[in-house]
């Protein structure tokens, strides 16, 4: 006789799944926008009447009632949504559309009702207060990143896939750990007899993911694109884990690919995702190529005596020239000569034959380089050697973010796929300054700049450009 197999049965949450740390983190945000309406409130109220008069009276009533108001907004646009917390910008946009949307709220309201309402304060009032929020809501996020390299606050996630994508996945999450996704079990297809992807335990199939979840007390689920997890299955699955509020994020086959160049468009009742080609020409290349050059001409003027000292240094610690030339790649495969302070010995050519047999694949980088001089290494710790690249910048040979600009020999080595990074200037600064630098591997160098080719905004660029700050300080993955 037959006996049907009986699945065990599930354990369902009657309340959402939210760990504690992200309460913490909610209450915290709250509290902080409470406090930034309130500074915001009274320091334009000081500054448009500076003490009480008659005529201050209300303001002093709408002072008081902008904090609550505030904090309404921003939680009707979901800006404290979990999903936000602690990646990407959508949290910072959704706060500056709340205070434009005040904004024009307040004078919609003011001009229906013919009321005068001082414009000093409300240009000072709504601004400040969205500044401050903004401020403070970064200041949370750069804790929040500090806490999860010390692997606190930790989303618990379950990857679904097959064996390589979930080893790839896993290197991502413990490479950007700012990400807060920690895979704690795989489910791989139901034929496969692996115990383990590396040292991830392989907890169970595709039918066993919301059991697998119970056991290891996950809060995600990750799916990675794979023909057996087609949209009846994910649906499935959805339907699954939904009353225990586990949340299901799915990885895209066009991994690379993001945000604005991607969109959900119905046809024929299916939900179609188009992408978009990237934006490679046009206006807002003009636009990029502006902003570069009006930055660039700026900084040069501003920094112009740190320039002149850095070059004193140089030719006076070591002898030679203080600005070292090198012809580099360009946009569309130019040659161009790339500006930069001198870093090494006089002979650092010749002493490079001896020390190729050490580079890792197409890009040469050593470790403790002996032909680079003691200066040299505190300007390549932080990157002081790359400012006269400004001037490239400046002639449009360069772009203030883009990929790493690379040396002919490297190029005479690129695939077809590698050839890509050429379709952009180089940059000053790139994703992969800011992801690591010289410890970066060549073929995640490779995927950061293809990243930055196909995703490229002067948004994406803005968000480099005050990352690299922090990583130019910390002098991380420098040599």
């Amino acid at each position: 006789m037959t006996v049907a197999k009986v699945e065990p049965p599930l354990v369902w949450r009657a309340s959402p799944r939210m760990p504690g740390w992200v309460r913490s983190y909610r209450l915290q945000a709250l509290g902080a926008d409470l406090g930034c309406a309130v500074a915001g409130a009274m320091l334009a109220f000081v500054a448009r009447f500076g003490e009480l008069t008659p005529y201050a009276t209300p303001y002093i009533l709408l002072s008081l009632a902008l904090p609550p108001v505030w904090v309404c907004a921003v939680a009707l646009n979901r800006a404290y949504e979990p999903r936000l917390i602690g990646i990407g910008s959508e949290e910072f946009r959704r706060v500056v559309r709340c205070g434009m949307a005040l904004t024009a709220a307040m004078a919609i309201c003011a001009y229906a009702t013919k009321t005068e309402v001082a414009r000093g304060y409300v240009v000072l009032a709504l601004p400040l207060t969205t500044l401050l929020t903004v401020l403070f809501r970064y200041g949370l996020r750069r804790s929040l990143h500090r806490r999860r390299a010390e692997g606190q606050c930790m989303r618990r996630v379950v990857a679904v896939g097959h064996e390589a994508g979930v080893a790839e996945l896993v290197g991502r999450f413990r490479r950007e750990r700012y990400h807060g996704m920690e895979i704690v079990a795989a489910c791989l297809p139901d034929d496969t007899s692996r115990s383990r992807v590396g040292d991830v335990p392989v907890a169970g199939g595709f039918a066993d993911v919301p059991l697998v979840v119970a056991q290891v007390d996950a809060d995600t689920v990750a799916v990675l694109a794979c023909q057996e997890m087609d949209g009846v299955a994910l649906r499935r699955l959805a339907w699954r884990l939904e009353k225990t509020h586990t949340e299901l994020v799915v990885a895209p086959a066009l991994m690379e690919v993001a945000g604005p160049r991607t969109t959900i468009r119905p046809a024929a009742g299916l939900p179609l995702l188009h992408v978009e080609h990237p934006e490679l020409a046009g206006a807002r290349q003009l636009v990029k190529n502006v902003f570069d050059r009006v930055v660039a001409g700026l900084l040069l003027v501003l920094i112009a005596p740190l320039l002149l000292g850095l070059a004193l240094a140089v030719r006076v610690s070591s002898p030679g020239p203080a600005l070292f030339r090198q012809t580099r790649v360009g946009r569309d495969g130019r040659l161009f000569t790339i500006v930069k302070f001198r870093t090494m010995r006089q002979d650092a050519e010749r002493m490079k034959v001896e020390l190729v047999s050490d580079a890792d694949g197409v890009l040469f980088k050593v470790r403790d380089d002996p032909r680079v001089t003691a200066l040299g290494a505190l300007m390549r710790r932080h990157s002081l050697d790359e400012l006269p690249q400004l001037i490239n910048v400046l002639f449009g040979h360069m772009s203030l973010v883009g990929p790493r600009p690379p040396l002919p020999e490297e190029v005479a080595q690129y695939g077809d796929d590698v050839r890509r990074r050429l379709l952009v200037r180089p940059g000053l600064t790139g994703l992969w300054q800011v992801s690591g630098r010289s410890d970066l591997s060549w073929e995640e160098s490779v995927r950061l700049d293809l990243r930055y080719v196909e995703n490229w905004s002067l948004m994406l660029d803005l968000q480099i450009l005050w990352k690299t700050w922090s990583a130019v300080a910390r002098g991380q993955g420098a040599y």
